[in-house]
């Protein structure tokens, strides 16, 4: 039976009176004449804290899945779904710059003064999506040497500060690949067969070279060299101490076990039970890039508009905003598993008992267990 609700207003539902009464530009109010494309300065600003808004909801959302020590393939579907939801969300805020960029330098410079020290760099919604993301305070790029939630008000201090304290998605995801149950199972151990795929490639490669007619001496020498380097930096992915002392050096983040899993998952992608996980691996690497393309795109704009001034925030402007694109990524681990990579005419052949658990009757069985 339908429930009796009252009818509702679609001006009321959006609160529009209130949301279409949040513009109020500053040049009218301190010089009495409004500047035009102050306006769209506003509204756009305001379109990016929804969205962050909202990208937070789906992070949220996501974080609480992966919070659990055992996951439903049904929720890996809606984490994927989420997840996904974000990258289009962040197409967005690319393609509002756009809008933005219709703005002449000198349309921003009739109201930039009445701005200061007012900037981007407070926005503590955006702090808190790096945070939850799993951007690390050791890994942000710092303008004044202040900690980088100075500017913003203490209750907004708090929310970040305590934001940081909270399991990341980067490490609730590093979690969950820590827990991948195939790497090895009866008569089949995923990383020993790998590696020794992986010595094969090499070893065809060396047997390439060696045998090739057209090489002069010296150009063997040179190519052999190269692929003794390549071979050298391919193995030592399977050195667990090494790779534990280049986390520690800060040259990786993801530990040895989540790392062999995430190379599983890339690896037999086209496992039926492996496809979501691999998606979904794929899609953080793609939350990377977009906000690394989305921090490139607004140094150009905000070069465009300012030149080499310093930003109204106090900050070096276009500079510090090129700095954080490249130091601010958080998957770049998952971006260079492509290193270790193999054809898959080159992937070592999975038993017939290993290849049924990777189809979904690993699930129905896990589920059973637990029923």
């Amino acid at each position: 039976m339908k429930a009796n609700y009252p009818p509702l207003y679609y001006s009321d539902y959006l609160k529009l009176d209130k949301l279409l009464s949040c513009q109020n530009p500053k040049s009218e109010e301190y010089e009495g004449k409004l500047a035009h494309d102050e306006v769209l300065f506003i509204i756009v600003h305001q379109a990016y804290e929804l969205w962050f808004k909202q990208i937070l909801h789906e992070l949220d959302s996501v974080r609480d899945i992966f919070a659990s020590d055992y996951i439903n393939e049904n929720n890996m579907g809606v984490a994927l779904g989420r997840l996904s939801r974000i990258t289009e969300i962040q197409k967005v805020l690319i393609d509002q710059l756009n809008i933005l960029e219709t703005m002449t330098p000198m349309d921003f410079l009739e109201f930039r003064d009445f701005l200061v020290p007012a900037s981007g760099f407070q926005s503590y919604q955006f702090r808190l999506v790096e945070n939850k993301l799993g951007l690390r305070p050791d890994q942000r790029k710092l303008f004044d040497k202040s900690a980088y939630y100075s500017r913003l008000t203490p209750a907004h201090q708090a929310l970040v500060i305590a934001s940081e304290e909270e399991p990341s998605l980067y490490d609730l995801v590093e979690k969950w690949l820590e827990r991948t149950p195939f790497l090895k199972l009866k008569g089949f151990d995923f990383w020993e067969n790998y590696k020794a795929a992986v010595q094969t490639a090499f070893q065809h490669d060396r047997e390439i070279i060696e045998q090739n007619p057209t090489l002069a001496e010296g150009q063997k020498e040179m190519e052999l060299a190269e692929l003794s380097k390549s071979t050298e930096g391919f193995l030592a992915v399977f050195d667990e101490e090494k790779h534990n002392t280049l986390r520690e050096e800060g040259h990786r983040r993801l530990s040895y076990a989540a790392t062999q899993a995430a190379l599983l998952i890339n690896l037999f992608r086209d496992e039926p039970i492996l496809h979501i996980p691999f998606k979904l691996l794929t899609t953080l690497v793609e939350i990377d890039e977009l906000f690394t393309a989305w921090r490139h795109r607004h140094a150009q704009m905000v070069q465009r508009m300012i030149g080499t001034k310093i930003g109204t925030g106090g900050s070096s402007g276009h500079h510090y905003l090129r700095v954080t694109a490249e130091s601010h990524k958080v998957f770049t681990d998952l971006t260079n598993l492509s290193t270790y990579l193999l054809p898959r005419s080159q992937l070592p052949p999975l038993p017939e008992e290993f290849r049924k658990n990777l189809g979904f009757y690993y699930t129905y069985r896990n589920d059973e267990d637990k029923s």
